[in-house]
């Protein structure tokens, strides 16, 4: 009992560290698993990085994929590059250095996957990608909307949710088609 109060309190600490760097528990998926909302700071990079990734997964797919996947990727750059300049719009102030100039080391590695990915492999790794990446998005956009603490931010968490969630359908038919 003792441990597990010891640690309840090093990850309440870990969680609630007020740095730009993203935070443990969104790091960890445990805000997500919990259904806590993310601080704004890690929402803003977590949104932002999430575009670049789609922005740029879309435009190899647009050179690998098939039929399928390059209409899908058409879409993924279109509605993908307007949420991210509407992000940058809303962010104002220091909040504007939580929005990341690149990837970082995970998504780079995705994206070099999908760039050395054989033709034939292609769709093994972007279909299932674009599954998981849309449902983290999914449950980042709708926490945030929930319980978030930027008014605006908010607002257009919830705004921008509906899209996201037809994204994920549509990259979840394209996943269940390609098996």
């Amino acid at each position: 009992m003792k441990t597990f109060f010891v640690t309840a309190a090093l990850a309440a600490a870990l969680i609630s560290s007020s740095v730009f760097a993203q935070s443990a528990g969104e790091k960890t998926g445990i805000n997500s698993a919990l259904g806590i909302a993310p601080k704004t700071e890690d929402f803003i990079k977590e949104a932002a990085m999430s575009d670049m990734l789609e922005i740029e997964a879309a435009k190899i797919a647009q050179q690998k994929g098939n039929a399928v996947e390059k209409k899908f990727a058409g879409q993924m750059v279109t509605d993908h590059t307007k949420t991210s300049t509407e992000l940058k719009g809303l962010v104002s102030g220091e909040m504007k250095s939580a929005i990341p100039a690149s990837l970082d080391d995970a998504s780079q590695k995705k994206l070099d996957k999908l760039r050395d990915a054989k033709p034939e492999d292609f769709a093994g790794q972007y279909d299932p990608m674009q599954v998981s990446a849309h449902k983290d998005a999914v449950s980042l956009f709708e926490r945030y909307a929930k319980g978030g603490n930027d008014p605006k931010l908010k607002d257009w968490a919830g705004q921008t949710l509906p899209a996201l969630q037809h994204h994920l359908e549509m990259a979840q038919e394209i996943d269940k088609n390609r098996k």
